[in-house]
């Protein structure tokens, strides 16, 4: 008799299933079989390990542990599929061999049970690697239902809201957070062996700058103060470079008040580096070689697909000016725009929306945004962004209209910004205000003035390279997921009760 979880019709099916799964529980602890009481169990290897060394291993002891996703039973024998961390393994299971009581206990466990089996390796005539039992302990009783096996966990939005199934469900998604841990582990060692040093900065902060995003807010009841979780990690990273650490990373969450979809979540993982005594040019060349790195190591290719395109990691990034690319994709060559009147004359004329605050930088960036992005599926720095955009970065010596500043782009995305830093404590004074003029017109994402910060830079800043990645964003390229939600393991939802 084949046993695979059966999808209950009806909710009273449910119910009754449900019922029988916690009877056998009971009966188990009546019997003074509680797995619950069991503390640990000696795990000497994993299914896929099993596999890849089978000749070496037939023969010989082992001891799996998992979750149990199919049994068969045939009278004095059965076969079972047990899942683990790398994968699954058949295990054959015989009454001879077990004992009748534990092969009598064996038959009523359920499809999702957690089983600890030790055995020696063979092949079955039909030559599958399995497992021969000699011994079989129930380590966890699941007394809820598992979605049916063939169709799987298909629901979005069950899956997002219980990752722990999906996970259990859909092997696929488990491969795409073990390659998450890896992008980030691979990260650290490449910055680690590149002399920069991991830190750790605040969370809450009373002034939540460095990025244009509108803070969540919270009050410290101790000392009766509001705060903001962080929207960057920039001010404070820079703080460090002044303190005489030149190298510099940290690599957390930040929180930005702001919408859902296929690229955004409130909450998200940002890496930002800072290096003393370089600039934007040489934060382009350590993102070319991180993510070449990256790629390599957890893909196993500089090559990448993602959707229907081919991303070539392989060849020199594109290195473009923001103006040319907007002369490139919209034919509007902002060289020729001399104020901003005539900046919103030329979006008027090619329908590009802006608002009565906006100046011409503001406007360049929109026909970039309207324009451009969507072209920029192969690697591409966009470089020299309008100073109006740009509170935090140093100016271009022979051009002050506009800043050392890029972005890195992919499949349309951005998935990097860097500058060469700002570092004049009377410029960076001067941008503060102009900020918080953009406050007060309406622009909620502006940053505020921070005083502490312009202490720092006003003791001294080395001349600095700086850049943020968005890690979620570079897991979904390595990973072909089409959602940040694909690649958090537990994404921001909308509570059922709402």
């Amino acid at each position: 008799m084949a046993e695979q979880q059966n999808k209950p019709q009806t909710q009273e099916e449910l119910s009754s299933l449900l019922k029988v799964r916690r009877e056998k529980l009971e009966n188990l602890q009546n019997e003074g079989k509680d797995p619950f009481v069991i503390t640990k169990y000696n795990v000497s290897i994993h299914s896929q390990d099993i596999k890849d060394q089978f000749d070496s291993l037939e023969g010989k002891e082992v001891t799996i542990a998992g979750r149990m996703m199919f049994k068969r039973v045939m009278g004095k024998a059965s076969f079972c599929n047990i899942q683990d961390l790398k994968g699954n393994i058949q295990s054959y299971v015989a009454r001879d061999d077990i004992g009748e009581e534990s092969y009598k206990d064996f038959k009523k466990y359920d499809i999702g049970d957690i089983l600890g089996i030790k055995g020696f390796v063979f092949k079955t005539k039909t030559g599958e690697i399995s497992v021969h039992a000699k011994e079989v302990l129930l380590l966890s009783k699941s007394l809820q239902v598992l979605p049916e096996k063939h169709h799987g966990l298909t629901d979005t939005d069950i899956r997002y809201r219980q990752r722990y199934v999906d996970l259990i469900m859909n092997a696929d998604v488990k491969e795409t957070f073990i390659k998450r841990s890896k992008v980030i582990s691979s990260i650290r060692r490449y910055l680690d062996e590149d002399g920069f040093m991991e830190v750790e900065t605040p969370m809450l902060v009373s002034n939540a700058g460095g990025a244009a995003a509108r803070p969540f807010n919270t009050h410290f009841n101790a000392l009766d103060e509001d705060l903001h979780l962080r929207i960057s990690l920039e001010l404070y990273l820079k703080r460090l470079i002044v303190g005489g650490l030149e190298k510099v990373y940290e690599i957390g969450r930040v929180f930005r008040n702001e919408g859902l979809d296929t690229r955004h979540n409130p909450e998200f993982t940002l890496m930002e580096l800072y290096q003393a005594y370089t600039d934007y040019h040489g934060m382009m060349d350590l993102t070319e070689k991180l993510y070449r790195h990256v790629a390599k190591e957890v893909t196993g290719s500089e090559i990448l697909t993602y959707g229907e395109h081919t991303i070539d990691l392989s060849k020199p990034f594109e290195r473009i000016t923001m103006l040319d690319a907007v002369k490139k994709y919209s034919g509007v060559d902002f060289n020729e725009i001399h104020s901003t009147e005539e900046a919103k004359k030329a979006a008027d004329e090619h329908h590009v929306e802006y608002e009565e605050r906006h100046a011409k930088g503001d406007i360049l960036n929109l026909f970039f945004e309207e324009f451009v992005e969507e072209h920029l599926i192969q690697p591409v720095f966009i470089m020299d962004h309008p100073v109006e955009i740009s509170p935090l970065t140093k100016r271009k010596p022979d051009n002050p209209d506009y800043v050392e500043r890029f972005e890195f782009f992919i499949n349309g995305w951005e998935m990097a910004n860097a500058y060469s830093e700002l570092n004049d404590p009377v410029d960076q004074r001067a941008r503060f205000e102009a900020q918080e003029k953009e406050f007060a017109a309406g622009n909620e994402e502006a940053n505020h003035t921070d005083e502490d910060f312009l202490n720092a830079l006003s003791i001294g800043m080395p001349p600095t390279g700086g850049i943020g990645f968005g890690i979620d964003r570079m897991v979904m390229i390595m990973t072909n997921s089409p959602a940040i939600r694909d690649v958090l393991l537990f994404p921001t939802m909308k509570s059922l009760d709402k």
